[in-house]
């Protein structure tokens, strides 16, 4: 009789997700597992519980981190025009169906006499984007801590993605682009300024 695997196990790779009961997560799976009449035990499904749970644990790991260290870091400097990162690459994760969504994320600012360094906005994506949540959230969660953080005169943030949900289940539509925006300060009052960071982002 095949044996499955010991779900209070913790073995070295499961180390490093504080915050995370991974072998609460193994026990729903398996149960997910059983209750679509599989065998949790046979030989291909024995270690998936486990996998399952560090994929999970892996993919919300941001719940856990404070994304706005990234940017304590600044320097001085005179410039006042647009500093813009465009296409960061992300995956992060629906929470109507925990399936995820993935593509890239455009963020810019106008820096108020300081400015930050352009690998740390690549970060802040990174990590607010590994959480289960809405696209909407994202980019204002995103749009907020630049803000807050940065005290910029101007934050905006463009998301572009496709999300799983719409492409292998229910209206199954791939290659379907959702496309959400926050435009905070002089990026949201000033049309003209307005106008050129979108030209930027969207020009290639």
């Amino acid at each position: 009789m095949a044996i499955g695997c010991d779900l209070d196990e913790t073995t070295t790779d499961d180390r490093g997700f504080d915050g995370v009961d991974l072998p609460k997560i193994q026990r729903a799976v398996r149960q997910i597992l059983e209750a679509l009449g599989e065998d949790p035990d046979r030989d291909g499904l024995l270690e998936t519980p486990r996998r399952v749970a560090k994929m999970y644990a892996e993919m919300t790991s941001g719940l856990h981190l404070d994304p706005g260290r990234h940017l304590e870091v600044v320097f001085p400097e005179n410039y006042d025009e647009i500093v813009l990162v465009r296409d960061i690459p992300f995956t992060s994760l629906c929470e109507h169906h925990l399936l995820p969504f993935t593509g890239k994320a455009h963020v810019a600012y106008l820096p108020n006499g300081k400015v930050t360094g352009l690998s740390k906005l690549a970060r802040v994506v990174e990590e607010i984007a590994r959480r289960p949540q809405v696209q909407e959230r994202m980019t204002l969660t995103i749009a907020d801590l630049m803000e807050e953080r940065l005290g910029s005169t101007g934050v905006a943030v463009v998301i572009e993605a496709e999300h799983s949900c719409m492409a292998i289940r229910g209206v199954k539509k791939p290659g379907t682009m959702t496309v959400t925006s926050a435009l905070r300060g002089s990026f949201k009052s000033n049309p003209s300024t307005r106008a050129e960071v979108l030209s930027l982002i969207t020009s290639r």
